[in-house]
């Protein structure tokens, strides 16, 4: 069987005896790449038909096809493009943005040209850009960022802005450094009789389910020898009673859960519930807690590192969820 290359000179006089020349040629091309005799191709297509499909992509993909050619390059820049996939109070995030870019000198507010967040002055796929990376806010204490593949909103609120019963105490609770947060910092519990961790935020959510979860670990973290390892001495006191975990928002959404902490050496996020936001023109106060209170035992070893929250049905890839 012989077999025959697009390139080969065989194929090259085939072509030109069949009448192919000019036509087949024009096929080959980036630009007309998928061209017919006679036909169109992608590079023909206008960009607001072109913008048009990119409304039904995510955005990693919208970048990726981008690459195409220039109808679509063009088009995978349109503020119409990326005004639908931001959320409708982008203009409330942007502003808490601008805020932190200023407050750190600008570092962070850069997108290509090295200008300042700014909802009026960038362009909408420029906004989403520095949306997706995290904002600090509350004196760096709480971070915001949307996630990239569907533009929900995420938030970490450190363990520093949540009251902590005896966390001033050095007998029961110490600040560990450590690369394992976020915040490169937890508040790890010697050991206590009466446990509780609460806090609240004042957020405007962007319409949405969203589910509430505590960072943990059984185990104090540190390394060793450049290795990642936990110390298991003080553990105690955890598989007595199951630890209690409540959200409540201020429109009345309440949610309980409680679980038995077992599992040291591995951060888990405990999912506390799920809130549901209506509008994303007003503020939620959102609460949230966990205690173990039961005074007939102590128990110690615990690292409490942040409270999470993500859209609903966000996947976790780096972290166990205990439901």
């Amino acid at each position: 069987m012989v077999r025959w290359s697009i390139h080969s000179p065989s194929f090259a006089a085939f072509r030109v005896k069949r009448g192919m020349g000019a036509g087949a040629s024009s096929m080959m091309g980036p630009e007309g790449y998928g061209r017919g005799w006679g036909q169109t191709s992608l590079g023909d297509m206008p960009e607001s038909c072109v913008a048009a499909v990119l409304l039904y992509l995510d955005p990693p993909e919208i970048c990726k096809v981008a690459r195409l050619n220039r109808a679509f390059r063009g088009a995978a820049s349109a503020d119409c493009v990326w005004a639908a996939k931001l959320p409708a109070n982008y203009r409330y995030l942007a502003a808490l943005a601008a805020a932190a870019d200023d407050d750190s000198g600008g570092d962070g507010a850069t997108e290509g040209n090295g200008s300042r967040c700014s909802s009026a002055a960038m362009i909408k796929k420029e906004i989403y850009a520095r949306l997706c990376r995290p904002t600090p806010f509350d004196g760096g204490t709480k971070e915001f960022w949307m996630e990239k593949n569907k533009g929900g909103l995420c938030i970490s609120i450190s363990s520093k802005a949540m009251a902590i019963t005896g966390i001033d105490d050095r007998r029961y609770w110490s600040h560990l450094s450590t690369e394992e947060s976020r915040f490169h910092h937890v508040a790890y519990l010697q050991q206590i009789w009466w446990l509780e961790v609460a806090g609240e935020i004042d957020f405007c959510f962007p319409a949405g389910s969203y589910s509430l979860f505590f960072r943990l670990q059984l185990g104090r973290p540190h390394k060793y020898m450049g290795r990642r390892v936990y110390g298991c001495e003080s553990i105690h006191g955890w598989n007595i009673k199951p630890t209690r975990f409540q959200l409540s928002t201020s429109d009345d959404q309440q949610a309980t859960s409680q679980y038995y902490l077992n599992e040291p050496g591995n951060w888990i996020l405990y999912h506390v519930g799920d809130f549901v936001v209506s509008s994303s023109d007003k503020l939620t106060n959102l609460k949230f807690s966990m205690m173990q209170i039961d005074c007939t035992h102590t128990k110690g070893g615990l690292c409490v590192d942040s409270v999470f929250i993500y859209p609903k049905g966000h996947r976790h890839e780096d972290c166990t969820i205990c439901k």
